[in-house]
């Protein structure tokens, strides 16, 4: 068995961490191999065994290992996308971030997440994703996101209208500083912070969310994943940002751009007892009163 290893290479994940992993990966028999950026940061710090396997990008991946451990927040874990992409290799994230509704293993947990590897312990999650088309090429071999993707103003200017459509019919205008599209795993980080709905992972939907509406009669609204949403921008700059989970582009207005469920999924695995639900209770102190 092989276990891919990634971390950002400016994260707070420092040596004493990984050297807990790799002790216990390497005690079970377990070949790791790192994410070489980030392994040059901490080398210096590990202990001076042999040179671990290393990769430096989705093709070093590809039918070498069995799963990918993300070390970080959601952020970390969201960077991995861009490695496994349709392989179906299977992610788990340790927390070291804040929240964690992605990395959902705590970080003094690592023995209890590889001996759950080593058991089959474990359930794995299929999470649709987006995949976005445009008339020019964006964002290289990686169109697609997990969480969301944005339209937004690219800086302190005046809002920018968004004509939205659902397979080709107008559906809205909206006048605001951008637009989130997300999926049902994204539906807890950037549309929630800004009044989008919580929405279950299994549920084929996509949520529309408007970021600072002038209209205060517009709300978010959910719609089935089988709808094609395309956009017209308008504003005062030529220009304006694009994301796709934590990357961006600036596009020119006149760029066409439409958002559609991406025909494969990402595998994100937990250990048995998580789920959901339970993720929701934790996170969002649901349940708890805080009265006191």
């Amino acid at each position: 068995m092989q276990i891919a290893i990634y971390s950002r290479v400016s994260g707070d994940v420092n040596a004493g961490n990984v050297q807990r992993l790799l002790d216990e990966l390497l005690n079970h028999g377990i070949a790791p191999v790192l994410y070489r950026p980030f392994y040059e940061r901490v080398s210096a710090q590990l202990p001076q065994h042999s040179e671990p396997a290393l990769f430096s990008s989705a093709a070093d991946l590809k039918g070498r290992v069995e799963f990918l451990i993300s070390m970080g927040g959601d952020g970390t874990l969201l960077d991995t996308v861009s490695f496994v992409r349709d392989t179906n290799i299977p992610i788990i994230g340790i927390n070291f971030g804040r929240l964690g509704f992605l990395a959902s293993i705590g970080k003094d947990d690592i023995h209890t997440l590889v001996q759950a590897l080593i058991d089959r312990n474990f359930v794995i999650d299929k999470r649709g994703m987006l995949h976005l088309d445009a008339n020019i090429p964006l964002f290289g071999e990686v169109p697609y996101a997990l969480n969301e993707f944005t339209i937004h103003k690219k800086d302190t200017s005046a809002m920018i209208r968004i004509h939205m459509y659902l397979n080709g019919e107008f559906l809205n205008t909206y006048w605001a500083d951008g637009l989130i599209v997300t999926t049902p795993t994204g539906s807890t980080a950037y549309s929630l912070s800004c009044g989008g709905p919580v929405v279950f992972p299994d549920t084929g939907s996509l949520v529309i969310t408007p970021v600072a509406p002038h209209n205060l009669n517009v709300r978010p609204i959910v719609v089935p994943d089988h709808n094609i949403i395309s956009f017209e921008v308008e504003g005062r700059s030529d220009q304006f940002l694009c994301t796709l989970d934590s990357r961006i582009e600036t596009v020119d207005r006149q760029v066409q751009l439409a958002v559609r469920k991406e025909v494969f999924t990402l595998s994100l695995l937990r250990l048995q007892e998580a789920n959901f639900m339970n993720t929701l209770r934790n996170k969002l102190l649901w349940g708890i009163d805080k009265r006191n």
